[in-house]
């Protein structure tokens, strides 16, 4: 069983930086598929990136890719998301998630085994 807690979330305004952090705990951490998912109100939740902790493979959505660093520290089994050049609809809850099934869509909220309770960021002037 993995738990998964987040941390660090918050307000920025528009244009900003925020780091985003999920310590994971109960688990073989290389062995797993980590991701960062959000979901604003009304909307679905989507993967925003994911890395796999052996070989540091890095997958990124579309409305994030160059302005969002995913990264790790394995000694510390931590997951970090860095947020720069925030954007409104950046504005949702994010959550952490986990999973062995590595071989799966990275983008799929069915690959993940475990969830953090989720954290808020809200991007706003």
């Amino acid at each position: 069983q993995v738990q998964l807690v987040e941390s660090g979330g918050g307000s920025v305004q528009p244009g900003g930086s925020l780091r985003l952090s999920c310590a994971a705990s109960g688990g073989t951490f290389n062995s797993l598929l980590m991701a960062w998912f959000r979901q604003a109100p009304g909307k679905e939740r989507e993967g925003v990136a994911s890395i796999y902790n052996d070989i540091h493979h890095k997958n990124y959505g579309d409305s994030v890719k160059g302005r969002f660093i995913i990264s790790t520290d394995n000694a510390a089994n931590m997951v970090y998301l860095q947020m720069n050049r925030t954007k409104p609809e950046d504005t949702a809850m994010y959550y952490c998630a986990a999973t062995t099934r590595i071989w799966n869509r990275w983008s799929d909220i069915g690959t993940y085994d475990y969830w953090g309770q989720g954290i808020q960021v809200t991007v706003s002037p």
